[in-house]
């Protein structure tokens, strides 16, 4: 059996974090259903643009497209729609078999809208409409403009994968914007069982931004932080989830048919070779998370990771880690605003380069 189902028997969900048509096409991701037992996907604009470059399905409707389509951004989702749909397809058995709580396929909008909040909102419906699946996820960037829409697309009914968190901060007040959508639904006599919302919260970017002003700080107590950002942070979160969705706060809406906000963990490919290939997997492992993952970490983990729950363990010691990094001087806080704005210029370019090429 593959070591990534020991992980789902311990209550965590494991996610693909990339998509194209070669994967469809060519039976990867089917694959990866059956014998890994690999229960979402999350794309992004870097994914597509990645897809795009690499995969050869796309360049006759890319032809076609371009011969009839002035509009890049319509030409790009013309191309990236049908393949979100396919997904949603192969995953709507898993979606069944858990009613709803997992088998979802995420579909950002434009990184142009990061801050208007009115256009994520008309650029989610109609996004949601054009898929017409049940299991999809829009992704919209946390945002304070991301938030407000949040909130209201929530309460209108939709799913919505909260991406580009890279904060306690952020995280809390995407979870406490939900609970807000979701009083606010009911409210108004809607149903809250089909909603399903994720908290993606960013981990690698983290470490290798705390990384580099702890070395540059050239002492011991900073050395010996390096590498442990991420996880705090996560950890710490994890407990804000458990705060909020296993208290007397959410039990009524729970009672009414609501689903907490699951954290999902991003970015989670090791990007300092220094550090194990699996860190922002082993030790995040337990229930009601997600773990979305590159194709290089999943094979990295099939190899040699171990499934053990160990989301709850350390955590007096991830808040002493909290605690330092910030006695060292570093704001927490403000590094997840700084990469979220990065995160978003990323996107950004990605974005563009995507449009220019389809």
């Amino acid at each position: 059996m593959s070591m990534l189902r020991n992980v789902n028997a311990l209550g965590q969900s494991i996610w693909l974090d990339n998509l194209s048509r070669t994967l469809l096409r060519e039976g990867g991701l089917q694959s990866l259903i059956e014998v890994d037992g690999i229960s979402g996907v999350t794309s992004n604009p870097s994914i597509f643009q990645k897809a795009l470059a690499d995969s050869p399905y796309y360049r006759d409707d890319l032809a076609r497209l371009k011969a009839t389509e002035p509009d890049a951004e319509k030409r790009y989702e013309a191309l990236v729609i049908p393949d979100i749909q396919a997904a949603c397809d192969l995953l709507h058995a898993t979606f069944e078999r858990t009613h709803g709580d997992d088998g979802y396929v995420s579909l950002e909008v434009s990184p142009h809208l990061a801050h208007d909040s009115e256009g994520s909102m008309t650029a989610a419906r109609r996004l949601a409409a054009a898929v017409n699946r049940p299991n999809l996820l829009i992704k919209i960037p946390g945002t304070p403009a991301g938030l407000i829409a949040f909130e209201q697309l929530v309460s209108e009914g939709y799913s919505i994968n909260i991406t580009l968190l890279f904060s306690l901060r952020q995280t809390v007040r995407i979870f406490e914007a939900y609970i807000r959508g979701l009083k606010q639904r009911q409210a108004q006599g809607g149903k809250l069982d089909s909603i399903k919302a994720v908290a993606s919260l960013f981990l690698s970017r983290v470490d290798t931004l705390v990384d580099q002003r702890l070395a540059n700080m050239n002492n011991d107590a900073a050395q010996a932080l390096q590498g442990r950002a991420a996880l705090c942070i996560a950890k710490l979160a994890y407990q804000r989830y458990l705060d909020l969705f296993h208290s007397p706060l959410f039990a009524e809406l729970t009672h009414a048919g609501a689903r907490p906000q699951y954290l999902l963990w991003a970015s989670t490919g090791t990007k300092n070779p220094a550090y194990s290939d699996v860190k922002y997997l082993e030790p995040l492992i337990g229930k009601e998370t997600i773990n979305t993952v590159p194709d290089a970490t999943l094979g990295a983990f099939r190899q040699h990771g171990k499934a053990a729950n160990t989301i709850s363990e350390c955590i007096g010691e991830a808040e002493a880690d909290y605690r330092a990094l910030e006695t060292l001087g570093l704001d927490l806080n403000e590094i997840g605003d700084t990469l979220q704005n990065d995160g978003l210029k990323l996107f950004a370019d990605a974005y563009e380069k995507l449009l220019t090429s389809s």
